[in-house]
C-alpha cells in the first residue's frame, strides 16, 4: 500500500463539502422519508434482512436519495458499486456488468448497482442493463429526479419498486443543521459557531426542504466568517435576560462566563455574523448573504411544468385567485415563458368561463396581447389582472362540452350529408341542375331574425346552456327557439 495513501484520502475528504461529510453511515443517522423508511416500514424491513430487489428512488433534489444509497452501502453484505450516469456511458457499464458476472460466479455474491442521476441515460442505455436485472446478477438501484414513468424504460420499471422521495420537513431540516454545527469530526463543530434562531428559521425555509442546499448555505457561511478581512475580536457585552424571557439564540457550544450567567456563544466571539479566534456568530444577516436568492425548483419540460400548470388551472377553476396567483408567480419565477401561461388563460376563458362571462377571453386575448407587448417583468401586472378577473367570474364549460360532443358524433356516428337548400348555389348549374340552395329561407327576412329552418338532418341537441351569469340569457332564448322549431321529418322547404 501507498504510504501516502492517508493523506490523499484525508485531504480529499477535507475538500469535500459539507453536504458530503455529513450523510448518514447509518440507518439511525438517517433522517426523512419516514413513510416507507421508518420503523417497520417497507424498505427498512428489507434492508434489517438484506434482501433487496431493483429499487427506483424518485424525488427532488436534496431529499437524501443519493445518502440511503451510502447508507445502503455501509450496510448490505453485496458488493456496492456506484456510477453516475452523467459521467458514464455504455462501455462502462458493460465494463461493470460484465465485471459483476464475473463476481457472481466465482464468490456467489451480487452487486448492488447505484445508478445516480439515472434519467441521463437514454433509452439504448437503460437497455443494456435489462439482461442482466432480470437475471439477478445485478441489484439495481436507480436515483431519479424526474418521473421515472416517463424517464426510464418500462420493462426496468417492471423489475423494480418505486419509492417516491418527499422534500424534508422543518424539523429535519433543522435536526441536519444542529447535526453539522455540533459535529466536531465531519462537521462545523470545530469552528465553534452559533447560530441565532432568526438565521435557522431563515435557512429552514429558504431551503424548500432541500438538506443540500441548507447545509451548502451554512458552510458558505461559515467560511466567509472566518476569512481574516472578516475577524473581529470584539467581545460581546452579557446579554440581558428579563424574567421568562428565552434566549433567541440556539447555544451550541455555549460557555458560561465568570458571573456564573451563560452565554448564547463562546466568550470572546466576533458578533454581528462575523468570526474571531473564539467562534462564529450565524445571525440573519449572515444566513440571507449566504443564500442571496432561493432557488426555484422548476424544470419547463418535466413534471414541475405540468403538475403546476395543472395546480393553476384548478385554481381558477375554482374560483380561488389566491392559489391562482401562487402557482402562476411559481411558474414565472421558475423561469416558465410567460406567453405559455396567457395561451392557459387565452383556453381557459373559454372552456371553464365560456359564455357565463363573455369579456373572460376578451381580457385574456388582451392579456396575451399585453405580453406580447410589454414582456417581464411589467408583464406579470397584466397577467395577474387577467388572473383576478377569470378566476372570479362565473364559470360554464357548457360550451365546451357542446363542442366535444359534436365532435364525438362526427368521429364516431354516421356522417350526415349537408341538406339540398343549404348548399352553395354560387356556381353554374348548382341551382338548375343539382337543386342546391332551392328552398333556403334568409333569417333577416324573417321577424325577430329568425326562421324555422333544417339545418342539420338530426334531432342532436348540443349545447346546453347554464343560468350562470350572462347564459342564464341564452338560455332562455334558445329554450324559445327550440319549442318554435320543428323536429325533423316535419314539412321542409323544397
Amino acid at each position: 500500500m501507498d504510504l501516502f495513501d492517508d493523506l490523499r484520502q484525508e485531504n480529499r475528504s477535507k475538500a469535500r463539502p459539507l453536504a458530503a461529510r455529513m450523510r448518514p453511515r447509518t440507518l439511525d443517522e438517517y433522517v426523512g422519508q419516514g413513510h416507507f423508511l421508518g420503523p417497520g416500514k417497507l424498505l427498512r424491513r428489507m434492508l434489517l434482512a438484506d434482501r433487496l430487489n431493483s429499487l427506483i428512488f424518485y424525488g427532488p433534489p436534496g431529499c437524501g436519495k443519493t445518502a440511503l444509497a451510502h447508507v445502503i452501502a455501509n450496510h448490505t453484505k453485496s458488493r456496492f458499486k456506484p456510477l453516475n450516469a452523467v459521467a458514464a456511458g455504455i462501455k462502462e457499464v458493460r465494463e461493470l456488468l460484465a465485471e459483476a458476472r464475473g463476481h457472481l460466479e466465482e464468490l456467489g455474491e451480487r452487486t448492488i448497482l447505484f445508478l445516480d442521476e439515472m434519467h441521463r441515460f437514454n433509452r439504448a442505455q437503460q437497455d443494456v442493463l435489462l439482461p442482466d436485472v432480470e437475471d439477478g446478477v445485478i441489484i439495481l438501484i436507480g436515483a431519479t429526479t424526474q418521473n421515472p414513468f416517463f424517464a426510464i424504460n418500462t420493462p426496468l420499471l417492471s423489475r423494480s419498486q418505486i419509492f417516491r422521495f418527499e422534500p424534508l420537513t422543518r424539523d429535519d431540516i433543522r435536526t441536519l443543521i444542529s447535526r453539522a454545527l455540533a459535529d466536531k469530526e465531519r462537521g462545523l463543530g470545530k469552528q465553534n459557531v452559533t447560530i441565532t434562531e432568526d438565521a435557522m428559521a431563515f435557512l429552514v425555509e429558504t431551503c424548500d426542504g432541500d438538506a443540500r442546499r441548507a447545509l451548502t448555505a451554512l458552510e458558505i457561511g461559515v467560511k466567509s466568517a472566518l476569512a481574516p478581512e472578516n475577524a473581529r475580536p470584539t467581545p460581546p457585552a452579557p446579554l440581558p435576560k428579563g424574567k421568562g424571557e428565552q434566549a433567541r439564540e440556539i447555544a451550541v457550544g455555549a460557555t458560561s462566563a465568570s458571573d456564573g450567567s451563560t452565554s448564547p456563544f463562546p466568550l470572546g466571539r466576533g458578533a454581528g455574523g462575523v468570526g474571531s479566534a473564539s467562534g462564529i456568530l450565524f445571525d440573519i444577516t449572515l444566513a440571507q448573504d449566504s443564500i442571496q436568492q432561493k432557488v426555484i425548483e422548476f424544470d419547463p419540460t418535466g413534471d414541475t411544468h405540468y403538475d403546476t400548470a395543472s395546480a393553476f388551472i384548478k385554481s381558477l377553476r375554482g374560483s380561488d385567485p389566491d392559489a391562482a396567483l401562487y402557482w402562476m408567480a411559481r411558474m414565472l419565477e421558475g423561469g416558465e415563458d410567460p406567453r405559455f401561461v396567457a395561451r392557459r388563460l387565452v383556453i381557459f376563458a373559454s372552456e371553464d368561463v365560456g359564455n357565463a362571462d363573455p369579456f373572460g377571453v376578451v381580457l385574456a386575448n388582451a392579456a396575451w396581447d399585453a405580453v406580447e407587448k410589454v414582456g417581464l417583468p411589467e408583464c406579470r401586472i397584466n397577467l395577474a389582472h387577467a388572473v383576478c378577473y377569470l378566476a372570479t367570474a362565473q364559470k360554464s364549460n357548457a360550451s365546451y362540452m357542446a363542442g366535444e360532443a359534436a365532435a364525438k358524433d362526427v368521429k364516431e356516428g354516421r356522417t350526415l350529408p349537408v341538406p339540398l337548400h343549404l348548399r352553395d348555389k354560387n356556381y353554374r348549374g348548382a341551382k338548375e341542375t343539382l337543386g342546391h340552395g332551392v328552398g333556403y329561407k334568409y333569417a333577416h327576412d324573417f321577424e325577430g331574425g329568425w326562421v324555422d329552418q333544417e339545418y342539420i338532418p338530426t334531432d342532436a341537441e348540443y349545447y346546453h346552456p347554464t343560468d350562470r351569469g350572462h347564459e342564464g340569457k341564452i338560455k332562455a332564448r334558445l329554450e324559445e327557439l327550440r319549442k318554435r322549431k320543428k323536429k325533423p321529418g316535419d314539412e321542409r322547404p323544397a
